[in-house]
């Protein structure tokens, strides 16, 4: 299959190490595409609900592709978010092709872009982090439930249903956080000159002209590899919102050793090419 060759892929939330990471769908997705600069706009492993009992072998394939796509030329910038929070000691570290940052500013054909996860704007994370923890663990196990009920549905002919977007839709306090959210991001980024300001961390992929009384800028949030499986993608001076369930893209694999690889293989490989 022809790779399809991108100046910048965004994608955020991950959240490799639980139940709802689709670690299957963003691998397909890596592997389908080319990209100069790939952003991991933050929580892409998640430190918080790590579990040595489950940490399955496509999540490890998933780190893999990405360290072979920084060796093979493409830049990888990790941003640091609130699940993975830990790297943050690790900011402005660079190995190779792979740089941990805490934000980071780009000039896309003469536009500056303003790229950070999110969680600075979050109360909760700040001040009540263990209620943000067990939230997360919840949200991971209303993940796996839906699954199980969607699995029912579609055996019935019925169309798939997501429980989690019932309820935020629902909660008059999360949809208003989300527009909150938005507009300080926006504004922000107004205030400070910059065209494009590029988010993750709420899970609403997003893409947006923002306006206020001091001009105007582009907001992006790359949604998440949850629910939505989402990516922000720049080529020929343009944004998209990518949607992995609206493409035709099948599961494969463009490095055979890869997908021949054994566990603890895969585990010496990730080692063995983190040390170049």
């Amino acid at each position: 299959m022809r790779k399809r060759k991108l100046d910048v892929v965004v994608i955020s939330d991950v959240h490799l190490g639980t139940y709802g990471c689709h670690a299957g769908e963003l691998l397909s997705y890596l592997n389908s595409i080319s990209p100069k600069k790939l952003i991991l706009n933050g929580d892409i492993i998640d430190i918080w609900q790590f579990r040595k009992r489950y940490f399955p072998k496509t999540h490890l394939q998933v780190i893999k592709k990405i360290i072979d796509l920084s060796t093979k030329g493409t830049e990888v910038y990790y941003i640091t978010g609130n699940h993975d929070e830990m790297l943050r000691r690790f900011s402005d570290v660079t190995m190779g092709n792979i740089h941990i940052l805490d934000k980071l500013l780009l000039d896309l054909d003469g536009k500056k872009a303003w790229i950070f996860h999110g969680d600075v704007f979050d109360a909760s994370i700040q001040h009540t982090k263990w209620i943000a923890k067990l939230g997360g663990w919840g949200y991971d196990m209303l993940i796996v439930f839906n699954r199980f009920i969607n699995w029912f549905l579609v055996k019935l002919g019925r169309e798939k249903y997501s429980l989690s977007k019932k309820i935020k839709n629902s909660v008059k306090k999360a949809v208003k956080y989300v527009g909150d959210f938005e507009k300080v991001a926006a504004d922000l980024a107004i205030e400070n000159g910059y065209k494009y300001v590029v988010c993750g961390h709420i899970h609403q992929p997003q893409m947006i002209r923002k306006t206020n009384k001091s001009g105007t800028c582009l907001y992006l949030n790359s949604g998440d590899w949850i629910e939505n499986l989402t990516a922000l993608e720049y080529h020929n001076k343009r944004w998209e919102l990518y949607n992995f369930t609206a493409d035709k893209l099948s599961p494969f694999y463009s490095d055979e050793d890869l997908k021949s690889l054994d566990y603890k293989d895969l585990l010496a490989a990730i080692t063995i090419t983190g040390k170049k």
